[in-house]
């Protein structure tokens, strides 16, 4: 009777040693999942991000050339106007 006995509890030593291994694993796996989502999540703002960067790009190579683009370009960053072009200036900035 005693061998037996010392079986009984060596198989429920064994299964709740399973069942405990199987629980933390599962734990484990659950947090590396919940990182991959958020890297998804991240990754996929910074595609976004990036694919609205590109539109913005291709805009601005499709009016390279225009009219339009180099006079506000020569306005903005070269401080050039048109002659006879009244040029008002803010001195509260």
């Amino acid at each position: 009777m005693k061998r037996e006995n010392i079986k009984l509890i060596l198989k429920r030593l064994f299964i709740i040693a399973v069942i405990t291994y199987v629980i933390y694993t599962f734990f484990v796996q659950q947090k590396e999942l919940n990182a991959y989502k958020a890297d998804q999540e991240r990754y996929l703002q910074q595609i976004a991000e990036e694919e609205e960067k590109q539109e913005e790009l291709n805009q601005t190579k499709a009016n390279l050339n225009s009219k339009e683009y180099i006079e506000e370009i020569a306005r903005d960053k070269l401080n050039m106007y048109l002659p006879n072009e009244k040029v008002y200036i803010d001195v509260s900035k």
